[in-house]
């Protein structure tokens, strides 16, 4: 097959990530798209975008074009002026929030009522055109200790407004790469098998931590205690 050939057949899809300032958009396509992760939070001005490339299972060749946009205002704020540009011509629109922070969770529904505002449905020869797909994304999964938002919410949320559900950490990278090869599979119509699935789980590294004997044994005096604590970084 030729270059101009592959391209060709090559599948282009859009997918837009909205939420608010500081929940990890810009971590999550930048994990997704080049495997990188910093601590440094510099909020996003307009739009950043991505590209990655992946192949489904049938070899059905994708490009996957991620729009990072800038979380500086939800449904009336100054993001919102340009929303309708940013997600015109959307496959999926990803709302992601932080599973830490109250707030980030309840803008989501002003961020979903703007993008339908801008995305009615439009006819064209009498036919009514497809509009995107939604999901939802939970970011930071990482600090599980601090959540406030609870997986039950996180689903009812998702199950009252038809949204795809996924949970992910930009930090560690688990269920990032996962999370945008569903939702790719779910635009082509692609049920993904469990093989397919743990292809793109991440491995999670985790540091074991040995503590010295004698604080193992403070406060005890019976037989000596052989632990190891395994800590989640």
């Amino acid at each position: 097959m030729s270059d101009s050939e592959e391209e060709i057949s090559e599948k282009q899809f859009k997918i837009v990530l909205l939420g608010d300032s500081g929940v990890g958009k810009t971590s999550i396509a930048a994990r997704y798209a080049n495997g990188s992760f910093t601590k440094q939070f510099t909020p996003t001005p307009g739009v950043d975008f991505y590209l990655k490339r992946t192949t489904l299972p049938g070899q059905r060749n994708v490009a996957i074009k991620v729009w990072d946009v800038g979380g500086g205002g939800n449904g009336n704020g100054s993001v919102s002026r340009m929303l309708d540009k940013y997600v015109f011509g959307a496959n999926a629109i990803v709302l992601v929030y932080d599973v830490t922070s109250q707030s980030a969770f309840e803008n989501l529904e002003d961020w979903l009522s703007a993008c339908k505002k801008h995305l009615a449905p439009s006819t064209s020869g009498g036919v009514q055109a497809k509009g995107p797909a939604f999901a939802l994304v939970a970011n930071k999964i990482d600090l599980e200790h601090r959540r406030t938002i609870k997986s039950d919410r996180h689903h009812r949320f998702a199950q009252e407004n038809g949204l795809l559900t996924y949970a992910v950490s930009a930090k560690s990278g688990e269920g990032v790469d996962l999370c945008f090869q569903k939702i790719a599979a779910e635009l082509l119509g692609i049920r993904l098998s469990k093989a397919d699935q743990e292809q793109h789980q991440t491995v999670v590294r985790a540091d074991i931590v040995t503590y010295r004997q004698e604080r193992l044994n403070q406060g005890q005096s019976t037989a000596s205690v052989k632990t190891a604590v395994c800590a989640i970084q």
